[in-house]
């Protein structure tokens, strides 16, 4: 498997989740996740890059804004603390700080700032100089997939079908989001043809999960790209144009993959009681359920 670059798109202002991003990142929320063999807490946004790394990225450039000193915080190192944690016994949560930070110290890690958040498409234009000599990943920061890794899953038909590609989900209500339409080359694998974004009449239940692996030629897509009507480069709107100009873009339909997009409070709760239910703590789960009333 070949080692590619990954955009980590982490600048956005998590209006809808105030007070808690006022000063922290809404990529910094945490989630269950099973770490030998129990569950931990977890920034969402460290669980994107864990994966990442696992399908074999090793560069990574996280576009940040405000809050962005959480970020470059978390992704160094403090080996002081680790040798703090063994003093005092705590081996457990010792050696799990020590596998990350592991991973961080063998990938090679930037920041590029985005201070007004002016859409994806903005985001991963600031990455140009970074990503613009292959192809690439973009990662979403605040979601996730639990059960799969999907990025892997990417590379590897990438690897096949030697073109973009794009992760889908199928989702009871699609207005809610960029609906991808296009035609089934094999199972799970569609051939896309064009996004929509929030149609009032979807012509399909399969949508965009912000999840890419693209070519170059995307840079060049989204300075042809004007603003969205609301005011923003639209990532979407570059992949469109791709499409246009007859490159080959494929679909990866995750399939029963669940996928996590945290934006809303309420998307936050079913993504922690998601993530506690794959854990499979049975104990926690009763208590959660009991101390929630559902």
């Amino acid at each position: 498997m070949r080692l590619l670059k990954a955009i980590v798109l982490a600048a956005g202002f998590g209006t809808r989740l105030l007070p808690y991003s006022k000063e922290m990142p809404k990529e910094m929320l945490p989630l269950f996740y099973i770490e030998n063999s129990k569950p931990v807490l977890k920034p969402i946004l460290q669980i994107v890059f864990e994966q990442l790394y696992e399908a074999g990225i090793r560069e990574f450039c996280f576009v940040v804004g405000r809050g962005k000193r959480a970020v470059e915080d978390h992704f160094t190192p403090d080996w002081d603390y680790v040798e703090l944690l063994k003093e005092k016994g705590k081996e457990s949560e010792a050696g799990m700080l020590h596998r990350f930070y592991k991973m961080v110290e063998d990938s090679l890690i930037i920041f590029v700032n985005q201070p007004v958040p002016r859409g994806t498409g903005d985001a991963v234009a600031r990455a140009k100089r970074f990503a613009s000599d292959g192809y690439f990943l973009v990662a979403a920061g605040d979601n996730i997939f639990l059960g799969e890794n999907v990025a892997r899953s990417l590379i590897r038909l990438h690897d096949e079908l030697r073109a973009a590609m794009l992760a889908g989900k199928r989702v009871d209500d699609p207005k809610r989001y960029g609906v991808l339409v296009g035609r089934e080359l094999k199972e799970r694998v569609v051939k896309l043809e064009r996004i929509i974004e929030k149609p009032s009449e979807p012509p399909s239940n399969l949508v965009n999960t912000s999840l890419y692996l693209l070519p170059p030629s995307v840079f060049k897509a989204l300075d042809e790209c004007g603003p969205s009507p609301r005011g923003e480069i639209e990532l979407t709107d570059a992949v469109q144009k791709l499409v246009e100009w007859g490159e080959d873009i494929y679909v990866y339909d995750v399939g029963d993959t669940q996928w996590v997009d945290v934006g809303t409070p309420d998307t936050y709760l079913d993504a922690v009681l998601l993530s506690l239910r794959l854990c499979k703590d049975q104990k926690m789960i009763k208590k959660a359920k009991d101390d929630l009333g559902v």
